[in-house]
């Protein structure tokens, strides 16, 4: 039987094992969410409203559920419920929609001033908004009305599953045949770094009581199709694939692995410690590492599966080395050490692309100093 924190309720300092103490690590830790809130220079969290923060895509100027959320998930960690409501008020005051077949959702893109930037949706951000609130009602307790978290979260995952149902017109986040997160509502393709298996095993425990057998489902499906969609030597992921883990492309871009692919690699490793290792995903990670042994970290390409580099260089190099490090929780490469050691030692980046970064180096660096907990 597999046993994660979840059973044992243990979250390693995997950074000791480059020097890095428990302290040490914790002010790491406070440092890097200071300077993403906080820092004059280098924070990507904008005040739009007394109220109502958002997180900024500081490449392309808006605000993104993927980042609402992923500032949601930074804040329970931190037990920072203030900047928490903040964020949460932006998402449901600007991004919620109340009309059509995305009615329920959450708009993918706004502006940094609320206005409308889409009227489409985004399944990374409702399953993270869905943890986040999860989590928070775990730590703090549910309130009233926006702020019953439990029942916000319990909502945005009946809306993913039963959209079809619920609003004329509507499509569902994840297939019911196969219990597989699509890359949109409306097209059948999957994104292998959507897939969140730890995410699932807790909402059996919270979401609604008759959908609680379909999220352990997904658990299992989504761990068989991150391992399936991974390339056999290389262990690269696609950005985008169809339900057999077969790489599709889209929006013009020739290359494989690319940014949204990044977060496979942290995916695992969170599932690992929460959750226990799983042998053809901790591959993975091995595969991953080892290929990266060969690489020139400071000429990361976009990559074709079987490892080809392209001319296109890497948008987000400081995540690829976020990942890696990360990819060390279960990896048995030989240079599992070296990128652990590298991932201690490299700082935030800093400059125009630096939100999607930051984003995955914090997640990692959480789960490496034993601080990404379960409150459940």
């Amino acid at each position: 039987m597999k046993t994660g924190a979840f059973q044992t309720g243990l979250y390693p300092n995997y950074l000791a094992e480059t020097g890095v103490s428990d302290e040490q690590a914790r002010e790491k830790v406070n440092k890097a969410f200071d300077t993403i809130f906080f820092d004059t220079e280098e924070n990507f969290c904008h005040h739009t409203d007394d109220d109502a923060w958002c997180m900024v895509d500081t490449g392309n100027i808006d605000a993104r559920t993927e980042g609402m959320s992923y500032g949601m998930m930074m804040c329970v960690q931190m037990d920072r419920k203030d900047i928490f409501d903040k964020l949460w008020t932006f998402s449901e005051r600007y991004m919620l929609m109340k009309d059509g077949p995305n009615a329920g959702y959450f708009r993918w893109s706004v502006h940094i001033d609320g206005s409308t930037n889409s009227e489409g949706p985004a399944p990374d951000g409702e399953e993270y908004f869905a943890m986040a609130l999860f989590m928070a009602s775990a730590r703090w307790g549910d309130g009233t009305g926006s702020f019953d978290y439990s029942a916000r979260a319990r909502e945005i995952l009946r809306h993913a599953v039963h959209q079809h149902e619920l609003v004329p017109g509507g499509e569902p986040m994840w297939e019911p045949e196969n219990r597989l997160i699509r890359f949109v509502p409306n097209m059948k393709i999957s994104d292998p770094s959507y897939h969140l298996p730890h995410f699932y095993e807790l909402f059996a425990l919270r979401a609604d009581e008759q959908d609680r057998a379909f999220w352990k489902d997904a658990a299992e499906a989504s761990r068989k199709y991150i391992a399936a969609s991974a390339h056999p030597e290389t262990g690269l992921s696609p950005e985008y694939a169809d339900y057999d883990g077969k790489t599709v492309l889209l929006f013009r871009k020739p290359w494989v692995y690319y940014s949204d692919a990044y977060r496979v690699a942290e995916n695992i490793a969170l599932d690992h410690i929460w959750f226990g290792a799983e042998p053809a995903l901790d591959a993975v990670e091995t595969r991953i590492q080892d290929f990266f042994a060969g690489q020139d970290m400071d000429d990361l390409r976009a990559y074709e599966l079987d490892g080809t580099p392209q001319s296109e260089p890497a948008m987000h190099p400081t995540a690829i080395q976020a990942v890696l490090g990360a990819a060390s929780v279960g990896s048995s490469s030989d240079a599992r050490s070296r990128f652990l050691k590298q991932f201690a030692e490299m700082p935030l980046r800093k400059g125009v692309r630096r939100y999607y970064d930051n984003c995955l180096y914090f997640f990692c660096l959480l789960m490496l100093t034993g601080n990404y907990k379960i409150y459940i």
